[in-house]
């Protein structure tokens, strides 16, 4: 952990992928069969997993390649009726992610993700933690996404938050990019997706290798 600073939070905002549940094989699966059905050759776990973050259009985009944008439009599609009804047949919760989610009860909760909204909806009413989020922010705008201010801005005005008091959890540089953006605390979970080399560089204001250490950094 970069520091050991207990702090007064009253919002916390985490992303989905990487930092609540180890998603990679349901999507890998989904985009492999997108593939699939426009013949063209399936892609590793890892190579698709390497496209997690930046929202959907553009997972798509990088898993067809430049060879095939011009089936973008039909891949997301194809894509995206697919993993609504799979999203969670390999996907699992990182360890101690409901426990903590249940320690902070008290807390207002939302997800910030670039997944589309209904994604998120879907995978987390499956996994059992959907109801401890007051909102879900997907990344349905692709002018409004991490790490872009706009999309915490429109939230804390419309639903009265005090950003000294909020914190995204994140595991990837663009989670810690939208947290500067937007002015509030930052905690990089290290078990996910991110690369250290990257985020060491952003300074998030916490490191922890579980999700079960915010315990240590936040008031109750």
């Amino acid at each position: 952990m970069l520091k050991i600073v207990k702090i007064a939070i009253d919002t916390m905002i985490f992303d989905v992928d990487g930092t609540l549940v180890d998603s990679k094989k349901d999507i890998a699966n989904a985009m492999n069969y997108t593939l699939r059905s426009l013949g063209i050759k399936e892609k590793s776990c890892a190579t698709i997993a390497s496209y997690i973050g930046t929202g959907v259009k553009d997972l798509v985009r990088k898993s067809l390649g430049n060879g095939y944008l011009d089936l973008a439009d039909k891949a997301e599609k194809i894509f995206t009726g697919y993993y609504i009804k799979h999203s969670a047949v390999e996907s699992r919760l990182y360890p101690h992610v409901k426990e903590t989610l249940d320690h902070f009860k008290g807390k207002r909760k939302f997800i910030l993700t670039n997944r589309y909204r209904r994604f998120a909806e879907a995978t987390l009413a499956e996994l059992g933690i959907k109801d401890y989020f007051e909102d879900m922010l997907g990344g349905d705008d692709e002018y409004c996404m991490k790490p872009s201010a706009c999309i915490l801005d429109r939230m804390f005005s419309g639903l009265k938050i005090d950003k000294d008091k909020a914190m995204i959890v994140g595991d990837m540089a663009i989670d810690i990019e939208t947290g500067k953006n937007s002015s509030i605390k930052t905690c990089w979970v290290t078990y996910g997706l991110g690369k250290k080399k990257d985020l060491r560089a952003l300074k998030p204001d916490y490191i922890i290798d579980d999700i079960s250490e915010l315990k240590k950094i936040i008031f109750l």
